[in-house]
Protein backbone atom coordinates (compact mmCIF):
# COMPACT_ATOMS: atom_id res chain seq x y z
CA UNK A 1 0.00 0.00 0.00
CA UNK A 2 1.25 3.61 -0.60
CA UNK A 3 0.16 4.58 2.53
CA UNK A 4 1.79 8.09 2.34
CA UNK A 5 -0.41 8.58 -0.81
CA UNK A 6 -3.50 7.29 0.50
CA UNK A 7 -3.09 9.52 3.66
CA UNK A 8 -2.42 12.60 1.62
CA UNK A 9 -5.70 12.16 -0.08
CA UNK A 10 -7.78 11.20 3.16
CA UNK A 11 -6.06 14.80 4.44
CA UNK A 12 -6.02 17.10 1.40
CA UNK A 13 -9.58 16.76 0.63
CA UNK A 14 -11.29 16.70 4.54
CA UNK A 15 -9.50 19.97 4.72
CA UNK A 16 -11.10 21.56 1.63
CA UNK A 17 -14.80 21.71 1.71
CA UNK A 18 -15.01 22.02 -2.01
CA UNK A 19 -13.33 18.83 -2.59
CA UNK A 20 -14.98 17.16 0.15
CA UNK A 21 -18.46 18.23 -1.38
CA UNK A 22 -17.37 16.57 -4.94
CA UNK A 23 -15.61 13.53 -2.90
CA UNK A 24 -19.19 12.42 -1.56
CA UNK A 25 -21.20 13.42 -5.02
CA UNK A 26 -19.18 11.64 -7.23
CA UNK A 27 -16.31 10.07 -6.04
CA UNK A 28 -14.84 7.98 -8.86
CA UNK A 29 -14.19 11.64 -10.53
CA UNK A 30 -12.76 13.34 -7.76
CA UNK A 31 -10.06 10.37 -6.83
CA UNK A 32 -9.49 10.16 -10.99
CA UNK A 33 -8.94 13.97 -11.03
CA UNK A 34 -6.94 13.87 -7.94
CA UNK A 35 -4.56 10.99 -8.61
CA UNK A 36 -3.99 12.70 -11.56
CA UNK A 37 -3.93 16.45 -10.75
CA UNK A 38 -3.61 17.54 -7.21
CA UNK A 39 -2.03 14.59 -5.64
CA UNK A 40 1.05 14.76 -7.39
CA UNK A 41 1.87 18.39 -6.46
CA UNK A 42 3.70 18.74 -3.03
CA UNK A 43 3.44 22.47 -3.23
CA UNK A 44 2.92 24.71 -6.26
CA UNK A 45 6.59 24.09 -7.22
CA UNK A 46 7.94 20.38 -6.38
CA UNK A 47 6.03 17.16 -7.53
CA UNK A 48 5.58 14.22 -5.07
CA UNK A 49 7.55 10.78 -6.25
CA UNK A 50 4.68 9.06 -5.28
CA UNK A 51 1.86 9.18 -8.78
CA UNK A 52 -0.61 6.70 -8.11
CA UNK A 53 -2.74 4.14 -5.89
CA UNK A 54 -3.00 0.69 -5.94
CA UNK A 55 -5.80 -0.51 -7.46
CA UNK A 56 -7.49 -1.93 -4.19
CA UNK A 57 -6.62 1.73 -2.84
CA UNK A 58 -8.28 3.21 -5.22
CA UNK A 59 -11.37 1.04 -5.36
CA UNK A 60 -11.71 1.27 -1.56
CA UNK A 61 -11.58 5.17 -1.82
CA UNK A 62 -14.25 5.55 -4.79
CA UNK A 63 -16.19 2.91 -2.45
CA UNK A 64 -15.85 5.08 0.75
CA UNK A 65 -15.04 1.46 2.06
CA UNK A 66 -13.08 2.82 5.60
CA UNK A 67 -12.86 -0.77 6.60
CA UNK A 68 -10.56 -1.71 3.66
CA UNK A 69 -8.68 0.91 4.43
CA UNK A 70 -7.81 0.28 7.98
CA UNK A 71 -6.67 -3.07 6.79
CA UNK A 72 -4.67 -1.69 4.52
CA UNK A 73 -3.23 0.53 7.09
CA UNK A 74 -4.40 3.99 6.31
CA UNK A 75 -4.04 6.50 9.03
CA UNK A 76 -7.10 5.40 11.76
CA UNK A 77 -7.49 9.11 12.50
CA UNK A 78 -7.80 10.48 8.69
CA UNK A 79 -10.50 8.03 7.92
CA UNK A 80 -12.73 8.39 10.89
CA UNK A 81 -12.67 12.26 10.20
CA UNK A 82 -13.16 12.15 6.43
CA UNK A 83 -16.01 9.86 6.83
CA UNK A 84 -17.30 11.83 9.92
CA UNK A 85 -17.42 14.79 7.54
CA UNK A 86 -19.22 13.02 4.90
CA UNK A 87 -21.65 11.36 6.56
CA UNK A 88 -22.13 12.34 10.16
CA UNK A 89 -24.85 14.70 9.86
CA UNK A 90 -27.03 12.44 7.52
CA UNK A 91 -26.81 9.44 10.22
CA UNK A 92 -27.37 12.35 13.07
CA UNK A 93 -30.55 13.16 11.36
CA UNK A 94 -31.82 9.36 10.64
CA UNK A 95 -30.19 7.46 13.93
CA UNK A 96 -29.21 10.75 16.56
CA UNK A 97 -25.71 11.73 17.27
CA UNK A 98 -22.94 9.80 17.05
CA UNK A 99 -24.45 6.89 14.99
CA UNK A 100 -22.00 7.45 12.00
CA UNK A 101 -19.07 6.91 14.75
CA UNK A 102 -20.98 3.87 16.21
CA UNK A 103 -21.70 2.52 12.66
CA UNK A 104 -17.67 3.13 12.35
CA UNK A 105 -16.90 0.80 15.56
CA UNK A 106 -18.95 -1.73 14.56
CA UNK A 107 -17.60 -2.77 11.63
CA UNK A 108 -14.59 -2.46 12.91
CA UNK A 109 -15.09 -4.59 15.94
CA UNK A 110 -13.12 -7.67 14.29
CA UNK A 111 -9.84 -5.72 15.10
CA UNK A 112 -10.53 -5.56 18.63
CA UNK A 113 -8.11 -7.14 21.07
CA UNK A 114 -5.94 -7.89 17.83
CA UNK A 115 -2.70 -5.70 16.91
CA UNK A 116 -3.60 -2.63 14.43
CA UNK A 117 -1.98 -2.77 10.92
CA UNK A 118 1.21 -0.34 11.14
CA UNK A 119 -0.22 3.07 9.98
CA UNK A 120 4.17 3.45 9.05
CA UNK A 121 4.70 4.99 5.89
Amino acid sequence: MSKYYVDKFLYTVDRDPELLRRYKEDPRALVTTWEQSIGPKLNDYERSTVHSLTDAEREALIRHDYVALFEMGAHFFLSLTIFIALYDEEYMAKHGPLSFQREFAAKLSHWAGKEYPSVAT
